[in-house]
């Protein structure tokens, strides 16, 4: 079974990634996380997805397309996947599908996390992760010393750069830009399904599964 997770920035497509792989059994490949993981690295590949990823514009579509290539092509993956944050425009998707052919795979069904913008806005304003264990947290307002702490870890929590206020607006414009139209082209092909992003966390998780079910 493959899966995408449409959504803006702050739908919560990573919260939900992880729990419906484990009811489906599935590997969660996030997109972001790929990325991040690059920035770390250090090397050419990792300095450039960093700038393109502080200035909140999307990574180049010959860079995304094949570090997701690569990770799908891994043991762990081949009993089915959910992508988390990719394809973000026609251009991928078109290039997704067209490696896919080459396998005999299919996108299975492509969820779309619906999210009002202001929602959106205050979501990842608040948004916070532990450097060590990258957990995220979601505080609002400033926080003091003690609150900077990671419950889980005792690590050190910090807003990603991508997380300002003026970044989070840039990153959603070039969403309802680059990424919206992605909802078309998957509603066209029979694909898409449409779930309510708000509301409690196990609450969205239970309508996911609930709709991929009856899909099925």
């Amino acid at each position: 079974m493959y899966i995408i997770f449409l959504g803006a920035p702050g739908a919560g497509k990573g919260t939900q990634a992880t729990g419906v792989a484990k009811e489906f059994g599935l590997v969660s490949i996030a997109t972001g996380d790929l990325f991040r993981q690059a920035v770390e690295q250090g090397d050419d590949l990792g300095k450039k997805v960093k700038e393109y990823m502080e200035k909140g514009i999307l990574v180049p579509n010959e860079i995304t397309v094949q570090m997701v290539l690569n990770k799908l092509s891994e043991p762990e993956s081949q009993n089915g996947v959910i992508l988390d944050g990719f394809p973000r425009n026609l251009g991928q998707a078109e290039a997704l599908d067209e490696a896919f052919k080459k396998e005999n795979k299919n996108i299975d069904s492509v969820v779309y996390i619906k999210v009002e913008e202001k929602e959106l806005i205050r979501r990842l304003s608040g948004r916070w992760v532990c450097r060590s264990c990258q957990s995220p947290y979601s505080i609002e307002g400033a926080l003091t010393e003690e609150q900077k702490k990671c419950s889980k870890c005792d690590g050190e929590l910090y807003q990603r750069p991508d997380d300002n206020l003026e970044t989070i607006k840039n990153r959603l414009k070039v969403y309802f830009k680059e990424t919206a139209p992605l909802i078309e082209y998957y509603r066209n092909t029979g694909r898409l399904v449409e779930v309510d992003g708000e509301g409690e966390v196990g609450e969205i998780t239970q309508r996911i599964i609930k709709a991929l079910h009856e899909k099925a």
